[in-house]
């Protein structure tokens, strides 16, 4: 799989530069910025690192993790990604036009794994948080009709598309959802940890929402990684106001932990 294939370059870097200028509109009142403890293992202690477009980006001298601070009030953040310009352009020009690419590249594959993975759960309910275009859940479907799938998913529009293909939703935040205590069997959240305000909070909302013995499938951006050390501060992963949290593998595991999960 070819990067081009999934993310065309000049689309993607426009998709950027109107990120920059939502940034520069819905993040102006710098009083609402909050000052955080390390995303992951909670340490008080960070180091300045670089600023880009306006955030200030710090790491955990303990595990490692990179991420901004202060940071935007959590209302502005969902403000932004529910109805922002930069989101309306991601929806029609940068994710529509590679979409069955990226089902049969990325999205079918994912829910091969699961379904080869967690055959108990064929006939369970599964949540996918930030669910998109609902590929992941028509994927699964295919593979597993019985199962009630939930797209978790703020963005009107990109919640509209799944309701369109019959797919369940919750049009929210996965920290503004009611009800659904101890009924999910599985939660999916494929490249959103590095989005969230306050993973801890959301991890344990998680954790609350699952079955006891029920599974939480992770995917995100790696700050160890080979490209975002080379690149750093010039890499266009690092692009806030959207990537806020760099976990890496060891870092990841450490905030699971301490909100109760175990790592399989």
């Amino acid at each position: 799989m070819r990067e081009e294939d999934i993310r065309k370059r000049d689309i993607f870097n426009r998709y950027l530069d109107l990120a920059r200028k939502d940034a520069e509109e819905f993040f102006a009142n710098r009083s609402r910025f909050i000052d955080i403890h390390c995303p992951a293992c909670n340490s008080e202690k960070h180091q300045y690192e670089f600023n880009k477009y306006g955030f200030t980006y710090v790491s955990c001298p303990v595990c490692h993790t990179l991420f901004v601070n202060p940071r935007p009030a959590f209302d502005d953040l969902i403000r932004f990604y529910a109805d922002s310009p930069s989101t309306h352009y991601w929806v029609e020009e940068f994710f529509k036009p590679v979409v069955e690419v990226r089902r049969e590249k990325i999205f079918r594959p994912r829910a091969e794994y699961v379904t080869d993975t967690l055959p108990d759960l064929r006939k369970g309910i599964i949540g996918d948080i930030g669910a998109g275009f609902g590929l992941f859940l028509e994927e699964l479907g295919e593979l597993w009709p019985l199962c009630r799938k939930i797209a978790i998913e703020p963005s009107v529009e990109q919640a509209e598309i799944c309701r369109d293909k019959g797919i369940e939703v919750q049009c929210c935040a996965l920290e503004e959802l009611q009800g659904f205590e101890n009924e999910f069997d599985l939660l999916s959240c494929f490249e959103l940890f590095e989005h969230l305000h306050t993973p801890v909070d959301f991890v344990q909302r998680v954790f609350k929402l699952l079955k006891p013995g029920g599974y939480f499938l992770v995917t995100t951006l790696n700050g160890q990684g080979f490209d975002i050390q080379l690149l750093w501060d010039k890499s266009k992963s690092i692009s806030p106001p959207q990537h806020i949290n760099f976990f890496n593998t060891e870092s990841i595991a450490l905030l699971l932990q301490r909100c109760g999960f175990q790592i399989v």
